[in-house]
C-alpha cells in the first residue's frame, strides 16, 4: 500500500473515531472508562404501564445501539494502532496482506476476504 493511501485510511479512522467517541457521549455512554455501558436515560414521568414498556423499550435500544458503536470504536482504535506499529493490512488469521481495496472499502478490516468467508462459511 502506498503511503497516500495509507495516510488517507489513517485520516479517515481518525474522524470515525471522533465521530463515534461523540456519538457515544450524546447517547450518554461513557467511551474508554469503567463506567457501566448504560446511557444516562431520564424518567419520562409517567407512571402508567404504557410508559414504562415505552421507557424500557427505549433504554434497551439504546443500549444496543450504544455497544454496537462501541464495537465500531474498538475496531476503528485498534486499525489506528495497527497503523502506528506497521501492522496495518495483514490478515490476523493468516498473515497476507489485506487486499487494498477491501481495506480502502472497510478501514477497520483485521482479515483477508479468504479468512473472513473460511470464518463466516461462505466457501
Amino acid at each position: 500500500m502506498n503511503a497516500a493511501t495509507l495516510e488517507e485510511i489513517k485520516t479517515q479512522l481518525t474522524e470515525a473515531k471522533t465521530r463515534l467517541e461523540q456519538d457515544l457521549k450524546d447517547m450518554g455512554f461513557h467511551p474508554g472508562s469503567n463506567n457501566p455501558k448504560t446511557p444516562d436515560f431520564p424518567e419520562s414521568g409517567g407512571n402508567s404501564d404504557d410508559d414504562n414498556a415505552s421507557e424500557v423499550t427505549t433504554l434497551a435500544d439504546e443500549i444496543s445501539l450504544g455497544e454496537k458503536l462501541e464495537d465500531e470504536l474498538n475496531d476503528t482504535i485498534k486499525a489506528l494502532k495497527a497503523i502506528e506499529s506497521g501492522k496495518y493490512g495483514i490478515c490476523k488469521y493468516c498473515g497476507k496482506p489485506i487486499d487494498e481495496k477491501r481495506l480502502i472499502a472497510r478501514p477497520t478490516s483485521s482479515s483477508c476476504i479468504e479468512c473472513k468467508k473460511t470464518l463466516t462459511q461462505e466457501i
